[in-house]
């Protein structure tokens, strides 16, 4: 464990929190994605399968727990008790045109051919873009409450800290896996537009307005 990694741990905690608190506060999912939720549940379900066979540490159990429960509370509360608060006509991004893709690449690109090794791999390439669904929905609308800026600010900065901390690990433990490297530049990649509009427009009390 280093700093960098902790550091991101912590920002993706944030992020998942702000959200909860932002539904929780106001009685609704307003503005948010329902179905980048649900890849963020299938995300963390096939990531942390390996929570029954291998112990690893008590923070990396309890992290995993965590990331797993919550993610399901706020399925749970988007979809069943402020229902009617869900914007589904403008959460319409296809979902499965990121799914089945990153399912067969986990099949055909992958570090050992088997069932936990294929379904962590797939978690891999389908968190990269698990957040399309929700900057689909904030391009169609043209805004973000500020509170949902803040949470993809969190999520942003949680993985721009997981690619430093891989450079950390490459000079100090020799560390380099293709697979998490790439994906993880992908999502990065993903972010930098919303970071310039944060950072120009959030962090200087303006609303967050996006060309529609």
């Amino acid at each position: 464990m280093n700093i960098f990694r902790l550091s991101a741990d912590l920002f993706h905690l944030l992020a998942i929190f702000v959200l909860l608190a932002k539904i929780w506060k106001t009685r609704s999912c307003s503005g948010l994605s329902g179905k980048s939720q649900v890849l963020f549940a299938l995300v963390f379900s096939t990531r942390y399968l390996d929570l029954f066979v291998v112990f690893i540490s008590a923070y990396n159990t309890v992290m995993k727990v965590i990331f797993i429960i919550a993610t399901y509370v706020t399925v749970y509360l988007i979809f069943v008790k402020f229902k009617a608060t869900y914007n589904t006509q403008h959460d319409t991004f296809r979902a499965e045109i990121l799914v089945i893709p990153s399912l067969g690449l986990a099949f055909l690109v992958n570090n050992e051919m088997s069932a936990l090794e294929i379904l962590w791999t797939f978690s891999i390439y389908l968190e990269s873009v698990a957040i399309l669904p929700q900057l689909f929905m904030m391009n169609k609308t043209g805004e973000a409450e500020t509170i949902t800026s803040h949470y993809l600010f969190a999520l942003g900065v949680y993985r721009a800290l997981y690619i430093v901390n891989w450079i950390y690990r490459y000079y100090t433990e020799n560390f380099f896996d293709i697979i998490v490297v790439v994906a993880g530049c992908v999502q990065t990649v993903l972010y930098c537009d919303f970071f310039y509009l944060y950072i120009t427009k959030v962090l200087r009390g303006k609303n967050l307005v996006l060309p529609v």
